[in-house]
């Protein structure tokens, strides 16, 4: 079990942030320290953090939980001003990460796994994707007789047929305020064709916005909500393991599947500790924790189980569509192309719902 950590509040750039200190095993108060800023919670990283410094008895943790864009807003902030930065950086907004990827505030990590990881998943040794995490449709048991909708025509289909008896019991992401739901929502512009219609259907069925995954399983597990659209699979999962009023489904006309991409900065302080860190994530062992205690798939191709990137490839083969890697990804922070979506967004909502 790992040993109570010590709490210190830090003043960072460009906001205050909580930074917990795991101290290393062997008991000495000079060991070194890796850094890391990261956008998991505090409590769902513990697992790693512990079997990371079982294999490192030597090394101490300064694990600091931050939301994405003060993650990126550090590292720049930080190297810019010629200061060290984290050692490690770990982030479910897969833009920000390759924009510091491609701007060149992360450094190359030539690792042994480097040459097997999935290509999609590697940007030139520098960003990883690290874990691989559908989004999917959740729904309340109780308060279907029959099949829940397992496409988005079904969803349409549901949605205009009940949109009364439903009203406000619906819930997905703000995509304003939600950088996840901004990049599901993005790639369901481009992988369906009829993405408006759905979004209307939502607007009439009085769809609820959210900026967090909990806000929407919590909901739509206490029956509160019918039904959630584009989750985060992982939170759900492991919401699931606990309600089993909550219902998960890998929508089968396609499955986004994103993932959260660890680096190593430019100006860490200790690359090569960053990249020890790094190396325990990708390896058999730092996966396996993922996929058991966190509930989040594992994406290295020697994991076996059903929670693996393998099992569901070998399973629903070309249905998953998995988020690359690549300056792709910065189209979404193209902040004209982004009011231009958010406004369509809320108009086809707000028309709706009049």
């Amino acid at each position: 079990m790992l040993r109570l950590a010590i709490v210190l509040v830090v003043l960072a750039t460009p906001a205050f942030a909580e930074v917990q200190l795991y101290p290393s095993l062997d008991g000495n108060l000079q060991a070194r320290v890796v850094t890391v800023y990261s956008s998991l919670d505090g409590p769902l990283a513990e697992p790693m953090i512990a079997a990371f410094q079982a294999a490192n008895p030597d090394i101490a943790v300064a694990y600091e939980d931050l939301q994405t864009v003060d993650i990126y807003d550090r590292v720049v902030a930080e190297t810019d001003a010629g200061r060290p930065t984290a050692d490690f950086a770990f982030s479910s907004s897969m833009d920000l990460q390759v924009k510091l990827a491609n701007d060149g505030y992360a450094q190359q990590s030539n690792l042994e796994l480097s040459a097997s990881w999935p290509r999609w998943a590697n940007w030139r040794n520098t960003a990883y994707a690290l874990t691989y995490e559908p989004a999917v449709f959740i729904y309340h048991k109780p308060s279907f007789t029959g099949t829940a909708p397992s496409t988005r025509a079904e969803l349409i289909q549901y949605l205009r047929a009940n949109a009364d008896a439903i009203y406000g019991r619906v819930g997905t992401y703000d995509i304003e305020r939600s950088g996840v739901g901004f990049m599901f929502f993005s790639r369901d512009q481009e992988q369906y064709s009829d993405v408006w219609s759905l979004v209307g259907a939502m607007g009439a069925a009085g769809v609820k916005l959210y900026s967090t995954t909990s806000a929407i399983v919590d909901r739509v597990a206490s029956g509160q909500f019918v039904f959630g659209y584009n989750i985060l699979g992982s939170y759900a999962a492991e919401a699931a393991a606990r309600n089993p009023d909550l219902g998960i489904i890998l929508p089968t006309d396609y499955t986004i599947v994103t993932s959260r991409i660890g680096l190593v900065p430019k100006a860490a302080a200790n690359p090569d500790l960053g990249r020890r860190y790094l190396e325990f994530f990708m390896s058999a062992e730092g996966q396996t924790i993922l996929a058991k205690k966190l509930k989040i798939a594992a994406l290295n191709p020697s994991v076996t189980g059903e929670n693996t990137a393998n099992a569901m490839q070998q399973a629903l083969g070309n249905q998953l569509r998995p988020v690359p890697v690549s300056p792709g990804l910065m189209v979404y922070l193209d902040q004209v192309r982004r009011a231009r979506l958010i406004r369509r967004w809320n108009d086809a909502l707000n028309i709706q719902q009049q």
